[in-house]
């Protein structure tokens, strides 16, 4: 098939599974990297904080990962608005790169110990590069995605977007995993955490040759918007305040779940660090399994449908599943506690993901996602375990974090009646 879609990408050069590759590779490494340095957060907290408290390098080395958050919103705004005047494809290439120069900052960073003040500095610097790379990454793959889609399958492509996550977050969870286990602590500690962020540096120059086959008709100059973020301010901020309150509920489920788990089981209830690793490769696994079975149902009944119940069910879950999870902590436990939250996150986050550049016109659409999605990951995904870290130690209540998930979910859910349902219905052009 030769044609070209409505909305610009052609189909001829990459079929539909290398199109799908193609624009969920940096996402799938962005992942990878939040995961990786989730994970090590200890190790890196006393690496790059030495001088503080256990509790002060955990805080300081959580916030760090947090601040790369704070430029979410610039990126996407840049490279959103770059990615609507240019094409989806020359702000992919872009973040891509970006991504790859940060992974490689954090993985040759000299230590405290080697250079002072300026360790954590340069990775702080670093956690800001990737932060603004991806703002932009997710609005211009994402878009691609959908508008590749038909009213038919929109959802399904769409979900992939967060189906990679998955592929990220279980191949960080293995690596950080097998270190752990086969790598001595005194080498850990030396050299074997700083491996994936390196291997990371080495997928981003395949995910730029796949990008670079993509072959994307740009849209017609007279479509194309001068200033599109004063556009999406201007004309479509109600759709755009509607959104950030939309993205709360998946985001700092995600985070909390998803990221904070693992670090919250070794450091707050004392399991073995193999088997809080495995938590997360659960997670990413259901993450990747159940989010295009979401994708699917959200096509075949509506994104909203898909984003209540399992939002509902996490309301109703969340605390009950601290609660048995800490009164007894074992393998057993978090596993299932981590894996059955995941299969709720799944089936909510993958319609959401969908639904965000739904609502916007195509000349704005990568912009108005980006930003969307940017503010409400920035403000509550980012800091979710700096949040949830502060709770457990300013409280000393151990369930602080299911606290924290329910309440952004009941906020977010209150945006859902007031976003257009385009399911089975075509985009906004």
């Amino acid at each position: 098939m030769n044609s070209v879609s409505m909305t610009g990408v052609r189909k001829g050069k990459l079929s539909r599974t290398q199109l799908i590759v193609a624009a969920t590779i940096g996402n799938a490494l962005e992942f990878f990297d939040f995961t990786v340095y989730s994970f090590f957060a200890l190790t890196i907290g006393k690496l790059f904080f030495p001088t503080m408290s256990s509790y002060g390098q955990l805080l300081a080395s959580v916030a760090t990962f947090g601040v790369g958050f704070v430029m979410r919103p610039l990126g996407g705004i840049v490279i959103g608005a770059y990615a609507d005047r240019a094409g989806r494809k020359p702000a992919m290439t872009l973040t891509i790169f970006m991504m790859a120069l940060g992974c490689m900052l954090i993985g040759l960073a000299p230590t405290y110990a080697q250079i002072g003040v300026a360790a954590p500095v340069l990775i702080v610097f670093a956690r800001l590069l990737q932060g603004f790379s991806a703002g932009g990454e997710v609005g211009a793959s994402t878009t691609l995605l959908i508008e590749a889609g038909t009213p038919a399958n929109r959802g399904l492509l769409g979900s992939f977007q967060f189906a990679s996550q998955g592929i990220g977050v279980s191949l960080g969870a293995l690596m950080a995993g097998l270190l752990t286990t086969f790598v001595a602590p005194d080498a850990l500690l030396a050299w074997g955490w700083r491996v994936p962020f390196l291997m990371g540096v080495a997928i981003a120059p395949i995910g730029m040759w796949i990008r670079r086959r993509l072959d994307e008709q740009l849209p017609q100059q007279a479509s194309v918007v001068r200033m599109p973020v004063l556009a999406v301010l201007r004309d479509h901020g109600r759709r755009a305040a509607l959104g950030i309150l939309l993205t709360i509920g998946s985001t700092v489920t995600a985070y909390v779940v998803t990221f904070y788990m693992p670090t919250y089981a070794i450091h707050e209830l004392k399991v073995p660090a193999p088997t809080a690793l495995l938590a997360g490769l659960v997670s990413g696994v259901v993450t990747f399994v159940v989010g295009p079975l979401s994708g699917l149902l959200c096509d075949r009944f509506s994104r909203r449908t898909l984003i209540f119940w399992p939002r509902v069910g996490v309301l109703l879950l969340i605390y009950p599943a601290f609660l048995w999870l800490t009164s007894g902590p074992d393998a057993a436990r978090l596993l299932i506690t981590v894996g059955g939250l995941s299969v709720l996150l799944a089936l909510q986050a993958a319609p959401s993901i969908t639904m965000l550049p739904e609502m916007f016109p195509r000349a704005v659409r990568a912009t108005g996602m980006a930003i969307v999605y940017g503010i409400g990951v920035a403000i509550f995904g980012g800091f979710a375990q700096t949040v949830a870290t502060w709770l457990v130690k300013s409280t000393g209540n151990l369930l602080a974090p299911a606290w924290y998930v329910m309440a952004c979910v009941t906020i977010s859910c209150l945006a859902l009646p007031f976003i257009r349902d385009l399911t089975g219905k075509p985009l906004e052009d």
